[in-house]
């Protein structure tokens, strides 16, 4: 998995879907059980909006390239 020195820096290392996901699962656990502080909240939302940013872009780029490869593939029949 990609090593991060800070965890701001979500989009500044090309992380996996599965990366940026497990990240996002980490974080919710944290919020869960309350091991981030009130003084962290903010700085953790930050970084799960850009996780769930990428989550949705490779997602999107995904869907995108089954498609062209689905009309590609109807289109050879």
């Amino acid at each position: 998995m990609a090593k991060r020195k800070n965890a701001g820096q979500a989009e500044e290392v090309r992380l996996t879907y599965e990366q940026a996901y497990e990240e996002l699962q980490r974080m919710v656990a944290d919020m869960e059980s309350e091991t981030i502080t009130v003084d962290e909240l903010a700085s953790k939302l930050q970084e799960a909006a850009k996780l769930l940013a990428i989550c949705k872009r490779k997602l999107f780029d995904t869907e995108k390239d089954v498609k062209a490869i689905l009309e590609q593939i109807s289109g050879d029949e």
